[in-house]
């Protein structure tokens, strides 16, 4: 099943502005445990690296996946490594369908730090994408497995939104619940939930969803799905206004899409 809202491309969080360098060790202190690492204690190397990562950051956000790559392949160069590059790589790979080589990154990435959380869901993502749900719901609880992991919604609703894909609702409910607690505005997560209580025929809940992604999200961000998820439930609740209101974002934001089609023809329960 395809996003239900339009998300921006996943991004490791440590990338978008330097290097990871928090738990590198940088010396041992008087107890005996290793500092820290902080910026001032790169190496020239690593500075290069780190500036040619935000680059690579910068153009995969713009889309021009080639550049970006040249940009990573120059960080590598200066530090071999540099795990953040290989899981940026992944995600280049990923964006271009490279879907063996995106593997081989995340895998590698995930070799060098078994325990990032960023990289675990980024890597379960592109699991559930592929159609490999059990392996994708192993790396999200991997991720919420790590109590510094800064987006635990995130990969909750990751999860939650990869059940849906084998229609397991109950297991999608649980996750997507916890991401709700955490995060109630989180668009993505009203979305699924809104779609787990309509194929279990909870129309009302259903409906309580939709109306709060309807304040949440923009219409010309909503998917075609999620458009026509929400007439499909307005239907079910026999409350034509807010049907036609739906309809009529479909229509406007949609006009080619089969969902629109469906709607024309009436094929409510397809």
């Amino acid at each position: 099943m395809p996003p239900l809202v339009r998300r921006r491309r996943p991004l490791l969080s440590a990338l978008v502005l330097a290097a990871t360098l928090a738990g590198c060790a940088a010396g041992p202190g008087n107890s005996g445990k290793e500092e820290l690492q902080t910026a001032s204690d790169e190496t020239s190397a690593q500075r290069r690296a780190s500036i040619r990562m935000q680059l690579a950051v910068g153009y995969y956000e713009q889309g021009q996946y080639p550049v970006a790559l040249d940009q990573v392949k120059l960080a590598l160069a200066a530090d071999p490594q540099y795990v953040d590059a290989f899981g940026m790589r992944a995600l280049i790979y990923m964006a271009m369908g490279e879907t063996a080589l995106a593997e081989d990154n995340f895998v590698h990435a995930l070799k060098l730090a078994p325990r990032n959380p960023e990289l675990a869901n980024n890597y379960g993502s592109f699991l559930c994408e592929h159609g490999r749900v059990p392996e994708a719901l192993k790396h999200f609880e991997q991720a919420l497995a790590n109590p510094a992991y800064p987006s635990p919604d995130k990969a909750l609703n990751n999860a939650g939104s990869c059940a849906l894909k084998i229609k397991d609702y109950a297991v999608a409910e649980k996750y997507l619940l916890r991401a709700l607690q955490l995060t109630p505005d989180l668009a993505a997560t009203n979305a699924n939930l809104a779609q787990v209580y309509y194929a279990r025929g909870d129309y009302p809940r259903a409906g309580f969803f939709i109306t709060r992604l309807g304040k949440l999200a923009k219409m010309e961000s909503m998917t075609a799905d999620v458009l026509w998820l929400a007439i499909k439930v307005q239907h079910k609740l026999g409350d034509k206004d807010a049907e036609a209101g739906w309809a009529t974002q479909l229509r406007r934001h949609h006009a080619g899409s089969v969902e629109y089609a469906a709607y024309q023809r009436g094929a409510f329960d397809e």
